[in-house]
């Protein structure tokens, strides 16, 4: 009995154009339907179905040129409908650092620096076109020219997921140097895999409009994704507003995540097949935790 989990999977492009009134992509992309079939030795074979679209982007107008060094104006990025998008970017160096990090032979030292580059590029490509803009006008050595900062007055927060949420966001501040970290504990049951909330550092209420990065290695039965995604909706944060990072992920936590945070995008290195009895994915990377810190 086949069983769908209903999510969008893209990979992301750099040729799409970022300003235009209406625009064809010169490679259009491809919405994949993921499903998950029961094979005779249990375990879960993850199928890729693809189901071609047409893709077309527009955007408003930019507004009015801004005076030099006083107005500026702040630009809003398009975001996707309500179905969950799953982004698995083709960077080669994401699957070289996923590569490395799967091999059972690599020490802890080499494994944690090979979970902060790769947390650092799926940031990377996770803000593309997602963070808050001002445009202006500045003087340069040679003349004037026309530029674009991230606005500082607009809340980003990263939420590492402990402990191995901290091997992968180490490198957030060289992406975002103003970015505010809340660190948030989460254990999960041997037994039951159900998640269990030790250390809670959020907020009592996030700014409006805060966008905010959830970081978790592992994504493998979703308990503890799902458990961290509640915490923020509870203190004003709607899922547009969250975008989740992990170095691998498989497909029951996707389905979860999917049933429950329509519009949420999530930024992986790999979508793996499945997860075994213990909760671990397969073939995975082992415990991320125990494997960035030697312990």
């Amino acid at each position: 009995m086949a069983c769908s989990i209903n999510i969008t999977l893209r990979c992301c492009s750099t040729d799409t154009p970022r300003f235009a009134d209406t625009c064809q992509s010169p490679r259009p992309r491809s919405t994949l339907l993921l499903k998950f079939l029961p094979s005779r030795s249990r375990s879960r074979i993850l199928t890729l179905t693809p189901h071609p679209i047409k893709i077309s982007c527009s955007s408003a107008r930019r507004r009015s040129s801004v005076t030099v060094r006083s107005h500026m104006a702040t630009e809003e990025k398009p975001i996707s409908g309500d179905r969950m998008l799953v982004f698995v970017p083709p960077h080669p160096l994401i699957k070289h650092w996923v590569s490395v990090l799967r091999n059972e032979l690599t020490p802890s030292p080499i494994f944690k620096n090979a979970m902060a580059e790769l947390g650092r590029l799926l940031m990377y490509e996770a803000s593309r076109d997602w963070l808050p803009m001002v445009t202006g006008e500045i003087q340069s050595p040679m003349g004037v020219a026309s530029v674009e900062f991230i606005d500082p007055r607009e809340p980003v927060a990263v939420v590492p997921i402990l402990r191995a949420g901290l091997a992968l966001v180490e490198h957030a501040s060289s992406i975002l140097p103003a970015i505010k970290t809340y660190h948030l504990g989460i254990s999960r049951d041997e037994e039951t895999l159900q998640p269990t909330i030790y250390l809670n550092k959020l907020p009592e209420n996030f700014p409006e409009g805060s966008r905010v990065f959830v970081v978790d290695p592992m994504l493998a039965t979703g308990g503890t994704i799902v458990a961290a995604i509640n915490l923020l909706k509870e203190r004003g944060v709607e899922n547009k507003q969250i975008k989740v990072i992990s170095a691998v992920a498989a497909p029951p936590a996707l389905q979860k995540l999917s049933e429950n945070f329509s519009g949420l995008h999530v930024y992986t290195g790999n979508i793996d097949p499945t997860v075994n009895d213990k909760g671990f994915i397969i073939p995975g990377l082992g415990d991320a935790g125990d494997r960035s810190f030697g312990t």
